[in-house]
């Protein structure tokens, strides 16, 4: 639902200056910051930047000796029926987990989402 200016009841338009949105008077210029809520219903989605600290790291030297192995899949390179396995939350946390593989055979490591 619009907003309307309190001073002179011009329409409420969102605007973003340097990663900030405001909602800008049409008429007279009022301005107020916006709120969740307000970009929500003005269908206006906010990118989530994250550091390098915060990105999924995968590493490919895998230490086998604390994986428990699965005879469960197939390795999509050689064909073996044994990998290794782990899990990690890539996604958000309402989404399920990915189970990463890795072939005890040839080494590939492969992923797939729950």
């Amino acid at each position: 639902m619009p907003r309307f200016c309190p001073r002179c009841g011009g329409l409420m338009k969102p605007v973003g200056e340097g990663g900030v949105y405001y909602l800008v008077c049409s008429r007279c210029g009022y301005r107020v910051r916006a709120t969740e809520r307000d970009l929500k219903e003005y269908g206006i989605r906010i990118r989530i930047e994250h550091s390098e600290k915060e990105k999924t790291l995968v590493i490919k030297d895998v230490d086998e000796a604390n994986l428990p192995i699965t005879r469960e899949v197939t390795c999509p390179r050689c064909g073996y029926h044994e990998a290794y396995y782990w899990v990690v939350q890539t996604r958000a946390a309402d989404e399920p987990p990915t189970r990463f593989y890795k072939c005890r055979r040839c080494g590939y490591v492969w992923r797939e989402y729950e």
